[in-house]
């Protein structure tokens, strides 16, 4: 989406949610000036404004009616949330009160000491909690430690960890990861810790590019971890390889990815793919103001179309693995490619995210320019849904798998090697060698939480200002 067309609409929308302003002369006092951000923010963008009764537009016929709406909220996140509808449907709307720490999260950039992990429960009761490492980002605090892939944790700081009390333990900027063995079944603690400190660390999201000789058969196998368009150049570079390598078949490892650009997620398919540049990816829809306007102005701004210019493989089908932490575009990815090439998709059902924000700062076109300078206060309301060509977007349970498989704590294997559970089960399908899919169907052992759902940006789909 262009900068400018969204600005202009940004102030198209502003000025048709503040004219209660033109019959009414009390200001917003100062004390107010971050809550009025959020109400008319939400009011202009947010895709459920329709059904939160406190964004109607007639709400409040002067500004002075707002003000007293607004006064009795303590904070202003605590307005933000009060005015989202039920969080069954809005899971991911967030209100950030340093919009540097908001850009560094959607931009890969995060504090953190390079342990991702994801986390289970031990018990029925949902009570204890194991935490296994899922990988170690490079150039990391954790990087330089004896720490590793399938390496367990049961405690923080030798603290048993607990559902109730895993949060605020790995909040923590340095800690002591507890280790712990499975031995016939049971947990025990094998008295080895690793401390860990967090660092402002910008992760690549290509982890392992790399490809594998199987017969006839070049497979290129692209670990890719986040949705970041800083990093589109070195992602058009892992398909250069793969073109001049001529592989024949590729296998996407999209089982940690929770998502982020729409843009970088179009270009992710154009890759993929190549053979239908200019023709319709995704198509967005935003609430009945923006989505009147767009169609009324500029209908092709809702459309994310193929991208030309760029490293393609021209296949007809792709092997996508994933699991329950796959997320957003991700899920995007998978959706829109289904109605041009065949996606055989192995693992675990995904999230079921399929709805996109924008980040809205406190100025007159909720952009970045001539932002507010007395906070950072900004937003990432959920604004949109996305469809395929086909109309199709209804995938809030997740998106199934063709295979289901998951991981298994006792199996992991190294990422990227042939061996490796769902590699293996990728490699099965594109060689086609008779073997039967391993099944590995016991949803008990899912992960519950990871590391990049417990802050909740970091499973964001966005649309860009650029």
């Amino acid at each position: 989406m262009k900068k400018s067309l969204l600005y202009l609409v940004m102030a198209f929308l502003f000025v048709s949610i503040t004219s209660c302003e033109d019959v009414d002369d009390n200001p917003v006092p100062s004390s107010l000036t971050i809550k009025d951000f959020v109400w008319k923010g939400m009011n202009s963008y947010y895709l459920w404004q329709a059904d939160s009764p406190n964004l109607a537009d007639n709400r409040f016929a002067t500004q002075e009616e707002l003000n007293l709406f607004l006064a009795p909220f303590e904070t202003p996140t605590a307005l933000f949330n009060a005015l989202r509808i039920d969080n069954t449907i809005d899971r991911f709307s967030v209100i950030y009160s340093d919009y540097t720490v908001l850009e560094g999260v959607l931009s890969g950039t995060t504090k953190n000491n390079g342990m991702d992990y994801g986390l289970k429960y031990t018990d029925t009761s949902n009570t204890t909690v194991v935490g296994w490492v899922r990988y170690i980002i490079p150039n990391s605090d954790a990087a330089t430690k004896n720490i590793q892939r399938g390496d367990l944790f049961y405690a923080i700081d030798g603290i048993p960890l607990t559902g109730d009390n895993y949060r605020s333990l790995l909040a923590n900027d340095t800690y002591t990861v507890n280790l712990a063995t499975y031995i016939n079944g049971i947990l025990v603690p094998n008295g080895e810790s690793i401390s860990l400190t967090k660092t402002n660390l910008a992760e690549n999201p290509i982890l392992l590019n790399t490809v594998l000789t199987q017969g006839t058969h070049k497979i290129g196998y692209l670990m890719y971890n986040g949705f970041y368009a800083s990093y589109d150049n070195q992602l058009n570079a892992a398909f250069g390889t793969f073109q001049s390598e001529n592989v024949t078949d590729l296998v996407l490892d999209l089982r940690y990815n929770s998502g982020g650009s729409v843009a970088t997620a179009t270009k992710l398919a154009s890759m993929i793919t190549g053979q239908f540049t200019g023709q319709l990816f995704a198509k967005q829809q935003w609430n009945a103001k923006a989505q009147a306007y767009f169609e009324d102005n500029n209908p092709n701004t809702l459309l994310n179309k193929f991208v030309g210019g760029l490293n393609s493989l021209n296949l007809s089908k792709v092997y996508i693995l994933t699991s329950k932490s796959s997320a957003s575009a991700s899920e995007l990815v998978i959706n829109c490619l289904k109605p041009y090439i065949n996606v055989v998709q192995i693992g675990d059902v995904t999230t079921g995210k399929n709805v996109g924000s924008i980040t809205l700062y406190d100025s007159p076109t909720f952009g970045k320019s001539n932002v507010n300078p007395t906070h950072k206060y900004a937003m990432q309301p959920i604004v949109l849904k996305i469809v395929n060509k086909d109309n199709f977007g209804d995938y809030t349970a997740g998106l199934p798998p063709t295979f289901p498989l998951l991981e298994n704590l006792s199996n992991l294997g190294v990422l990227g090697a042939p061996d490796e559970l769902l590699l293996s089960a990728a490699i099965t399908q594109i060689v086609g060698n008779g073997r039967m899919m391993p099944q590995s169907l016991n949803h008990s052992s899912r992960d519950f939480e990871d590391a990049k759902s417990i802050m909740p940006l970091r499973t964001e789909m966005y649309v860009e200002l650029k």
